[in-house]
């Protein structure tokens, strides 16, 4: 394994504790500011769409730029922004940190898969992805609990002074570790944006977005009112949901790691058997939920396929750009995080419309169906109009689709 994905790994574990952290922190830092919950949760929207417009606009700005410097200058953002959230003397401040973080994630992620996918052979593309976002995992499985538990004895800054460290220990090893050159030319500047923007002319491309959106997007919308379910529905006490919820994140961590693997041999069938299984998880669960054993049991497996999509998610939309994939690759990260969004309000409809805590699983399942059928749609489409390949597709080994 090329050391400099271990870097990226770090800088996306940091990334993806600065991002979900503060949801076991607001009590602290609502009390700090004298402000309510709801106002205090608005660091939470306020960072999804700052990633949302930071993963194409910063993405956007940066096109002409070799992508390690591009990815040095993107660390050196996430510390100052976490690094204004721990001292931060009013509500005000915290935002603007938490703005100024979140602005790095989506181009960190997009740039970071090419830069990792160009670390190894065409055939471990996928593999090399699923690497960098097993760091984001990790945040989820230990440290979201481990801050958690950090902010509530030594007080919330120093969970934030604590991924500041952690940002530093990533900007060294990005410097350290990867190579200013790599192999498969991924730290090579692109044709600029309007090269970039040419990848945009292709349809497969707005169909990966659309199925991004979609595919996540539903089980996104499932978890965000898990607690209710698994309190109001399946009868755990409060107390047992942020232990249940690390099951999830095991489940994420495995589902992220093998599909990985299994995207490297063939793409379009890892994307097809994943997103079918998740859309049966999850009407499993629903019709299951009153049940302690089969919700443990459909909390691991949500997880794993949920995550499962997101390494050939992006794998096949840096394929359908791959002469410019920068860009595309940035989009699909706002495209994870426009699907968050969309399955959070859809999962809100159903639950203020009286259908109960099991709907928003219901109203997940039927948004990954729909993920499923775009893709066979895309499927059917490339079948019928093939693409003519590069000279690259034509030096590289089959199985990249």
């Amino acid at each position: 394994m090329p050391a400099g994905l271990i870097a990226l790994a770090i800088g996306a574990f940091g990334i993806g504790l600065t991002e979900f952290v503060i949801m076991g922190l607001l009590p602290e830092v609502a009390a700090d500011f004298a402000v309510t919950e709801p106002v205090a949760g608005w660091l939470i929207s306020g960072y999804a769409l700052s990633v949302a417009i930071g993963g194409v606009a910063l993405t956007a700005a940066v096109t002409r730029l070799p992508r390690k410097q591009v990815l040095l200058g993107l660390m050196v953002l996430f510390i100052v922004g976490n690094l204004l959230s721990a001292v931060a003397d009013s509500y005000s401040m915290m935002m603007v940190g938490r703005v100024v973080a979140a602005l790095c994630h989506g181009a960190f992620f997009g740039i970071g898969a090419v830069v990792a996918a160009g670390l190894v052979a065409p055939a471990r593309r996928a593999g090399a992805i699923a690497m960098m976002f097993a760091g984001l995992t990790i945040a989820n499985v230990l440290g979201v609990p481990f801050g958690t538990l950090l902010g509530q004895h030594l007080g919330w800054r120093s969970t934030f002074w604590a991924i500041t460290a952690i940002g530093v220990v990533a900007l060294i090893g990005l410097v350290l570790l990867v190579p200013g050159r790599p192999a498969g030319a991924a730290d090579a500047p692109t044709g600029g944006l309007r090269g970039e923007l040419r990848a945009f002319t292709h349809p497969q491309v707005w169909l990966s977005l659309a199925i991004t959106i979609l595919g996540f997007g539903g089980m996104f919308g499932a978890f965000t009112y898990i607690a209710y379910t698994l309190t109001e529905v399946s009868g755990f006490a409060s107390s047992s949901v942020p232990w249940l919820l690390v099951l999830f994140g095991v489940g994420l961590f495995a589902g992220n790691l093998l599909a990985g693997r299994a995207a490297d041999t063939s793409l379009s069938r890892t994307l097809v058997v994943v997103l079918t299984a998740l859309t049966v998880v999850l009407a499993a669960f629903a019709l299951t939920a009153g049940n302690k054993a089969s919700t443990i049991a459909a909390l691991v497996l949500m997880g794993g396929f949920g995550f499962a999509t997101v390494p050939p998610l992006q794998m096949r939309i840096m394929h359908y750009a791959q002469e410019a994939p920068t860009l595309a690759s940035g989009a699909n990260i706002a495209a994870f995080n426009v699907g968050n969004a969309l399955g959070a309000w859809v999962g809100g409809l159903t639950i203020a419309a009286g259908l109960g805590y099991t709907s928003p699983i219901w109203a997940g399942a039927a948004l990954t169906l729909a993920g499923l059928a775009v893709l066979l749609l895309s499927l059917r489409l490339a079948a019928r109009r093939p693409e003519q390949p590069t000279a690259q597709e034509l030096r590289e080994p089959a199985g990249m689709a």
